[in-house]
């Protein structure tokens, strides 16, 4: 299972991951000078930080929902009109005007993706990071380090290491590689621990660079709110349920709430940031589809937090959180944005790019100008409707009384009489 290992992240992706694990190591540093050495409080600052770093693009987002809500009533007109229309020559027109009208306000069809697509390698260096801090954060991987210093040099062929790496899932790892060891070390549990020192009792003489005992020094930093950040919900909650001294009730009790927090902050997230979002249509293409994954993820997070170590958890649910107050400031400040200043501000910029490629510059529109256009274009449709019905019953008028002549209507002489006058209309032509 390698995706459990702690070892770092290569190829260009891992410049990304490697900026963040920077910035994890400097908090890290940070909260050292006030001599507090703890991976769940670190986890929260470093998720302040990066959230506040993300925060123009997470702005800038919400500008680009806020004219998507302007754009889609028409998006959905041109989708209406050619509704059904599945020939090639209709595609390319609905392409065409739909084109048109992102245009018209400076706007991208794929421009609302851009700023997730930036934030998506960010977000999973995040993960890269906060999964695998001893391999990113050298304060963490030291405390390791001086443990490892005092392990046998055939430490890998003892049986009671090889059990615990087997119930890490690293019964197959090379331990030559140091950060294979690191991997496992990082994952034990304090009765593991115990058990290590009963085969290796070397290791609890191996102290800090503090004086502290090493051991004691990782329980230290890997417990927050009572519990090892490095074990996962289940894990408490079997081991309380199964008698384990080490796990108390509120131990329990925590390993519980962090992964309900986690599962209803985000629904609350999700809900928030909807409000600025276009409303689809129930018939748009994918709009069910979002909805179901509005409800579905939360529920997807809630059930996943339960078997993934607590350090993700808390990761989650101060991200939330923090988002819930950004989302709340942000809905504040884009209700009072001129959405016409922003399209204005919009089309500025996508004129710019225009210039440089040789084409004419759009003219800004105004929500009132669009409102009017709309207004006429459905007026301009229905007067047509109407021009067409009225032909069609002047038509059916005319025949009825064409072939209703010299007879009284829906008597048998008319019907003979309507006959004889489609014979002799038929034989002139």
């Amino acid at each position: 299972m390698d995706f459990l290992v702690l070892t770092k992240v290569g190829g260009p992706f891992g410049v990304i991951v490697q900026v963040l694990g920077w910035i994890m190591e400097i908090l890290f540093a940070f909260t050292n000078l006030f001599g507090v050495v703890n991976i769940g409080l670190s986890i929260i600052l470093f998720t302040l930080v990066t959230k506040l770093i993300l925060f123009p693009l997470s702005l800038n987002q919400q500008k680009s929902s806020k004219i998507q809500a302007v754009i889609q009533p028409e998006i959905q007109a041109i989708q209406k009109k050619y509704k059904g229309k599945n020939d090639n020559e209709s595609m390319m027109k609905m392409n065409v005007e739909t084109r048109a009208v992102y245009e018209k306000y400076g706007a991208s069809m794929t421009g609302g993706c851009l700023p997730l697509l930036i934030q998506f390698p960010i977000m999973i260096g995040l993960y890269q990071v906060i999964y695998k801090i001893p391999a990113y954060v050298g304060m963490v991987r030291n405390y390791f380090e001086v443990i490892m210093d005092k392990m046998p040099a055939n430490f890998a062929s003892n049986e009671v290491f090889m059990k615990l790496a087997q119930s890490q899932a690293l019964g197959s790892a090379d331990f030559s590689d140091a950060d294979k060891v690191v991997d496992l070390l990082y994952k034990l549990t304090r009765p593991q621990w115990a058990e290590l020192a009963g085969v290796f009792p070397e290791i609890t003489t191996a102290v800090t660079s503090a004086g502290e005992n090493a051991i004691e020094a990782v329980n230290r930093m890997q417990n927050f709110l009572g519990i090892n950040v490095a074990y996962t919900p289940m894990n408490v909650i079997t081991g309380f349920f199964g008698g384990n001294e080490e796990f108390g009730i509120m131990a329990c009790v925590m390993a519980f709430i962090i992964p309900i927090l986690s599962g209803l902050s985000q629904w609350y997230c999700t809900k928030l940031i909807t409000v600025n979002q276009p409303q689809q249509a129930d018939d748009a293409p994918g709009s069910n589809l979002m909805k179901s994954m509005n409800v579905t993820m939360p529920i997807m997070s809630l059930v996943f937090c339960f078997t993934l170590p607590l350090v993700i958890g808390i990761y989650w649910v101060v991200s939330s959180l923090f988002q819930m107050v950004q989302q709340i400031y942000m809905n504040y400040y884009m209700a009072k944005v001129d959405i016409d200043e922003l399209i204005r501000k919009n089309v500025e910029k996508a004129n710019k790019k225009r210039a440089k490629k040789g084409l004419a510059p759009n003219k800004p529109t105004t929500i009132a100008q669009a409102m009017k256009a709309m207004q006429e274009a459905e007026a301009k449709e229905k007067a047509e409707l109407e021009k067409k019905t009225a032909k069609t019953k002047k038509l059916v008028e005319d025949s009825t009384a064409y072939y209703n002549q010299n007879a009284k209507p829906g008597s048998l002489a008319s019907k003979v009489n309507m006959v004889q006058k489609y014979n002799e209309k038929h034989e002139k032509h």
